[in-house]
């Protein structure tokens, strides 16, 4: 895949990526860095809306298209589709999902990878699975003895979750650069406006996304930084350190 360096985001659902990294993508895909998304499910057990925007049934398709809408704003180079069930990730089949997530990660050679914090940010069950699936999966992709006909091994020098945080907290109260936890904060706000019209693409979660984004005092506060953990990584010189491939050789 040559030495463009790379970011892999492993996430649960359809609108994760808009939550999370919405400014991160725009800032990074503008400096050339190849952006990778998998998404494991298509977020078919989520709202539809009120009023509905779509029929219950229509809704996985309806949220594909949404995610590819928003993968197209913010510039993600490539989005992957692990085909899981909403609200079930947490029962799939751990030999299958790491045998995935394996392969887009010799494939693809990230970095830096993006996934939840061990409590899923706000404690949904998918989030949790797939931060759980994605250690697994990065400390296989690093020992020749597992898949090997999946390529070479890779480790990834740096592995990044969100912060200890609830999402309306961001944005909101003590300076997030103050906050135990907040090992990176990435200023966004150059991209803000193309946050908020990623968000905004996933009209089916409007009702959550409004209350978390756009219904507060200063909506542009919450939409200027994106905060991070580092779960492993090369020591920090600052904290909060300001660029995610600080102290990592990029090629």
């Amino acid at each position: 895949m040559g030495n463009r360096p790379t970011i892999l985001f492993s996430l649960a659902h359809p609108d994760d990526e808009s939550f999370m990294v919405a400014g991160v993508s725009c800032k990074y895909g503008a400096r050339g860095v190849r952006l990778v998304l998998a998404t494991a499910t298509l977020g078919d057990a989520g709202k539809v809306g009120d009023p509905p925007v779509c029929s219950r049934e229509a809704l996985p398709k309806v949220r594909e298209s949404e995610l590819r809408r928003a993968v197209d704003l913010l510039g993600i180079d490539a989005l992957h589709l692990l085909g899981y069930r909403d609200k079930k990730l947490c029962d799939a089949d751990p030999a299958r999902i790491r045998g995935q997530l394996v392969r887009l990660l010799r494939r693809y050679r990230p970095a830096v990878v993006i996934t939840f914090d061990p409590n899923g940010f706000n404690q949904h069950p998918d989030h949790i699975a797939i931060s759980r699936f994605t250690s697994d999966a990065l400390a296989a992709a690093a020992d020749p003895r597992w898949l090997p006909e999946s390529g070479e091994p890779h480790r990834v020098p740096r592995l990044l979750w969100t912060p200890p945080l609830r999402p309306e907290e961001i944005g909101a109260g003590p300076p997030l650069g103050n906050r135990p936890g907040v090992d990176f904060l990435i200023d966004i706000q150059a991209w803000s406006a193309r946050k908020a019209e990623a968000l905004r693409a996933h009209r089916t979660q409007h009702l959550s996304i409004n209350r978390i984004w756009f219904d507060r005092p200063d909506p542009e506060a919450a939409l200027s930084s994106e905060p991070f953990r580092q779960a492993w990584g090369p020591p920090l010189l600052s904290r909060p350190e300001t660029d995610l491939f600080a102290g990592i050789e990029t090629g």
